[in-house]
């Protein structure tokens, strides 16, 4: 029987290429990727160490043709993980790839990536944050005057400053890369 790993890590929406980095060097080092779960907890397989290539791809019309889009990867050699919050998994080893070759062919194809993402990821953010978190702190700024509203007050401000940290991040990932496209 194969030995087991367990790590939690954490990436946000904008780390996807730090996460396949990880997930590379897990591989190299005789880690091969099994899942992630919600917690964060990535769960690894014992196996010969291997240079192998980690793409995750957020495609919400591929999902809902899930066999279809599967099959698509797989044709091209991606041999397909699982589907986490959206995202699909995918890995190839480097030996039978051509070259740099990644799911995503061209530069406007990994920023149509990003703006999946933007639109699919980080809208419901914003929603959230204008229906429930600001007004929580309005709420709790202005009405609350006691402890326990401390208490809310200072949790929906570092829920606020994560949300804007997180969205001000990734904006500034898909802006510097759409210019970098516009300028070559």
């Amino acid at each position: 029987m194969k030995k087991q790993k367990k790590e939690f890590k954490w990436f946000t929406i904008a780390d996807y290429e730090k996460e396949q980095d990880y997930l590379r060097e897990m591989h190299n080092h005789g880690w091969c990727f099994q899942k992630v779960n919600g917690l964060g907890m990535y769960h690894f397989e014992e196996c010969e160490p291997a240079d192998v290539i980690y793409q995750l791809d957020y495609n919400k019309k591929g999902l809902a043709n899930k066999e279809e889009y599967v099959q698509l990867f797989e044709d091209c050699g991606w041999e397909y993980i699982q589907d986490f919050f959206g995202f699909s998994y995918f890995r190839k080893p480097i030996g039978i790839m051509n070259e740099e070759e990644g799911i995503f062919c061209d530069d406007a194809s990994r920023l149509e990536f990003m703006k999946r993402i933007l639109i699919g990821r980080m809208t419901p953010l914003l929603v959230l944050l204008f229906t429930i978190v600001i007004p929580q702190l309005i709420t709790n700024g202005l009405l609350g005057n006691h402890s326990l509203s401390s208490f809310f007050l200072g949790m929906f401000t570092g829920i606020l400053v994560g949300y804007l940290v997180v969205f001000i991040w990734y904006m500034k990932q898909y802006w510097n890369f759409k210019a970098k496209i516009y300028k070559e």
